[in-house]
């Protein structure tokens, strides 16, 4: 995993250094690896996983992961300061890490827009722990997919999956190059957008109605994009009696899932 290895040459007088399976942290990949126990323990049950690159795991983790999964071949033995070593610095890997190729995106048309179906579309919110909740969020909703730019996204991996906690591997993503033409493209599909906003003039409670139904989170600092906004069938807003109009993104999806989720008559 070791980067940056300085070539042979002779004339420089440079020679490579040796190879090494853990690498100081300022050679390693953080977008490749998953840590804490949830989000590998969740990549290690997802078929659509395969098998890992490198599952790195304390004793312990080591026989809850043959007592769960049998033995793996790719399973190394690792005492806590070797794998943070193999991390980027202040991971909190729990006793195991997982290298692994990423998941394959979905397309939009994989998304079934029957009655009381949820998406959510995240426009660039850049921050993993947020994104993370999210997602986590969403697969306690029940939500039927979550969507992303391609740019301005985090992957999903370090410590967005471990805020994750297993739902990475749950909830289906696609990540698209437009977001405005990917609303036009949800619609033609049969979803309805809403995009929320606290300055929108209707409650979320009264435009939610059963349809398949897109909910579209802007960033903390930016909000909605202008054409994002323009691309919504409506804008609400989440009602705050408390009179403290601020709630953290990840928060707002949540209570945004929960109102969506909600039975209607």
């Amino acid at each position: 995993m070791a980067s940056h290895l300085e070539r042979n040459d002779a004339r420089k007088g440079h020679k490579r250094r040796p190879h090494s399976r853990f690498p100081g942290r300022s050679e390693v990949v953080s977008d490749t690896w998953i840590w804490g126990w949830h989000a590998v323990e969740a990549a290690l049950g997802n078929p659509a996983r395969g098998a890992p690159d490198r599952l790195l795991a304390t004793p312990e983790r080591s026989r809850q992961i043959e007592g769960r999964f049998g033995r793996l071949a790719e399973l190394e033995p690792a005492d806590n300061q070797l794998i943070s070593r193999a991390l980027p610095a202040g991971a909190v890997h729990q006793g195991v890490a997982l290298q692994a190729a990423p998941l394959e995106p979905v397309g939009l048309d994989e998304f079934e827009a029957r009655p009381g179906a949820v998406l959510l579309m995240l426009d660039q919110l850049t921050d993993p722990q947020n994104v993370g909740a999210i997602l986590r969020s969403a697969a306690a909703f029940g939500a039927t997919g979550v969507v992303l730019q391609e740019r301005h996204a985090p992957r999903f991996t370090g410590s967005l999956a471990k805020a994750a906690a297993g739902a990475v591997e749950r909830v289906p993503t696609a990540r698209v190059v437009n977001l405005s033409r990917a609303l036009e493209e949800l619609s033609g599909l049969g979803w309805r957008a809403v995009g929320l906003t606290g300055e929108a003039p209707r409650d979320l409670a009264e435009v939610v109605d059963g349809q398949p139904l897109v909910l579209v989170l802007g960033s903390e600092g930016e909000g909605l994009r202008r054409l994002v906004a323009e691309h919504c069938d409506e804008l609400a807003r989440i009602s705050m009696p408390g009179g403290f109009e601020s709630l953290n993104v990840s928060a707002a999806a949540a209570v945004a899932l929960y109102e969506a989720s909600r039975p209607r008559r």
